[in-house]
């Protein structure tokens, strides 16, 4: 029997666990069983609260709530292994990325805080696990994000044509991926869903704007749109990366006025991803052709359009026209980080991060 991995993932928007099974080759994966769990109501109002006011927090929160995503992400392995029909003992190991729930690489003593307990997770299911993904890189200096670019790398680049590989999730990032050989490239552009999932979630009280049909409602707001483009973030050099810590609902509502119609703020909202995206797109990577993308924006077909028009040189395409779903690549890259740490090879890229040099990733918790 081969061996294979599994990822586990649950980004900014805190709906639930995405979780793979893989068979890696040399070049290529085999997404073997994927699924997403979803979160109980009640663990995701309780992270909600714990990340947009973390000073309403303790210490008996923060490891109650540890173990309780241990447990969510233990079920979620368990529950892909079973829809394969594949026994533990043929799993070489899984990476968990956990669940983020602050990320500050830019104070004095930077740390970066996933939780979802890794120990939980290997004895619970008899696998190994590694987790912990961010801290090495952070250690040597790096922002310890985006991980995924040398991935996306691994199984994207092209030895003739440029490429970018875009994940829209909570946040956006790029990776820049010249052809043929050379340094990527890749950061954060700024919010993806999150602003525009949490002004949803406020005025319509569903989770997501469904195929962006909401923001295709509305007007976008000039002044509105300026005013949140001259955030200094967006104006600052790589390496840099951020996350609903900085674009949250107080940023936004420092921005919006009492009086703006809620629909065309979100209108504006989704233009702010397309604009953010574009401008780096065009800065980073003014000779990329091929634009793939994925996560969970890849489904808001008014923000692909948008971006689409905006970014006339290059086609977009989606990372399933090559070979991977867009809501399975972010598990599948911690699947693969996870198979590169049981190899003692190094998974970050300081030229995206900003550590000073090339590391493991990830911290082992033994299932025996």
């Amino acid at each position: 029997m081969p061996d294979y991995y599994i990822g586990l993932i649950s980004g900014t928007s805190m709906d639930g666990i995405d979780a793979v099974l893989v068979e890696f080759g040399d070049r290529s994966l085999d997404i073997v069983s994927a699924r997403m769990s979803p979160y109980p109501e009640s663990l995701r109002e309780k992270l909600i609260d714990v990340t947009r006011a973390p000073e309403s927090c303790d210490v008996e929160i923060i490891g109650t709530l540890d173990h309780w995503l241990g447990e969510c992400f233990r079920d979620a392995a368990l529950e892909v292994l079973q829809a394969a029909g594949i026994d533990p003992d043929h799993v070489r190991a899984i990476g968990s990325h956990g669940q983020t729930i602050r990320h500050r690489p830019e104070l004095q003593r930077p740390f970066t805080m996933q939780i979802g307990n890794a120990a939980i997770i290997a004895k619970g299911t008899g696998i190994d696990c590694v987790a912990d993904f961010r801290s090495a890189d952070l250690a040597l200096g790096g922002q310890g994000a985006p991980l995924v670019p040398p991935f996306h790398e691994w199984l994207f680049r092209s030895a003739d044509v440029e490429r970018c590989v875009l994940n829209i999730g909570g946040i956006a990032n790029i990776t820049v991926l010249p052809a043929g050989t050379g340094p990527i490239g890749g950061f954060d552009t700024g919010p993806g869903n999150t602003l525009m999932d949490a002004w949803i979630r406020r005025h319509r009280s569903v989770a997501f704007d469904d195929a962006g049909r909401w923001a295709a409602s509305g007007t976008t707001i000039p002044t509105l749109l300026d005013a949140m483009l001259a955030d200094p973030y967006f104006a600052k050099s790589p390496p840099k990366s951020t996350g609903f810590e900085y674009f949250n609902a107080d940023w936004l509502a420092a921005l919006v006025g009492d009086d703006a119609d809620s629909a065309d703020v979100q209108a504006t909202l989704l233009d702010l991803t397309a604009t953010t995206i574009a401008d780096a797109v065009r800065q980073y990577a003014p000779r990329v052709r091929e634009l793939l993308v994925c996560g969970g924006g890849a489904h808001n077909r008014e923000l692909v359009r948008r971006l689409g028009d905006r970014l006339d040189q290059a086609t977009l395409q989606s990372t399933a026209d090559h070979g991977l779903d867009p809501d399975h690549v972010e598990a599948a890259a911690f699947a693969w980080l996870a198979m590169r740490n049981i190899g003692g090879e190094a998974g970050n890229a300081p030229e995206v991060t900003g550590a000073s040099r090339k590391t493991v990733l990830g911290a082992l918790h033994r299932a025996r």
